[in-house]
């Protein structure tokens, strides 16, 4: 247990390939989702004694690009975008990890109208730390170019598999503009704005597997 949380032990933990999403959102046309993502990815999580201390590294293969349209999917790996002949994979490396310091904000306010109220909350009516949230800084490095990203991570649990495997979920999600990693390729449309947004907003969920040790 650590602060009300039952986390997964110390060691290093594999992103289970049968449970893991590694997906993105961009739109189209400036109105409409497109959904994708890339369907071979891996990850290293070093779990230390102290969780704020753990680390994360991920590769990602740029080919396994599926955003279900083959021709969409052709033109994504081209030069236009990620260009995967001559760049094959997506590295992310964290740099830290802290606590999320905020709750859900309809929760805060809610909390604060009562208190403002003279309502009895039972507490301070400042936000408080959201359990199981966190902030994993990192670096992400697109076509050569690394740029800062923080994913907001959601801890889903640790738990004994049916195998006898140590777990543990989360899910994640970042925004990042894809222009600041070179990937400019872009149409104006006649009525305003632009065939594909800028902004990408990456999402991920997965399972980590604990390896033996030595």
């Amino acid at each position: 247990m650590w602060e009300g949380l039952t986390i997964p032990a110390p060691g290093v933990y594999l992103l289970d390939p049968a449970h893991k999403r590694v997906g993105f959102l961009a739109r189209h046309m400036m109105v409409s989702p497109v959904r994708g993502e890339f369907t071979a990815a891996t990850a290293w999580i070093a779990v230390a004694d102290d969780p704020l201390a753990s680390s994360v590294t991920a590769t990602i293969e740029t080919a396994s690009i599926d955003t279900g349209n083959a021709e969409r999917d052709a033109h994504l790996s081209s030069a236009d975008f990620l260009d995967v002949a001559a760049y094959p994979t997506l590295e992310y490396r964290s740099t830290g990890i802290k606590r999320h310091e905020t709750e859900d904000p309809i929760f805060f306010w809610a909390r604060l109208k009562a208190h403002r109220q003279g309502l009895r909350t039972g507490g301070d009516p400042s936000p408080q730390r959201a359990p199981g949230r966190f902030v994993l800084a990192g670096e992400l490095t697109v076509k050569a170019v690394t740029r800062p990203v923080d994913l907001h991570v959601e801890f889903g649990g640790a738990r004994r598999d049916p195998y006898g495997q140590e777990i543990f979920g989360f899910s994640a999600t970042a925004e990042i503009n894809r222009e600041d990693y070179g990937l400019l390729w872009n149409v104006a449309l006649e009525s305003g704005g632009v065939l594909v947004g800028k902004t990408v907003r990456i999402e991920i969920a997965g399972e980590g597997i604990r390896q033996p040790g030595p």
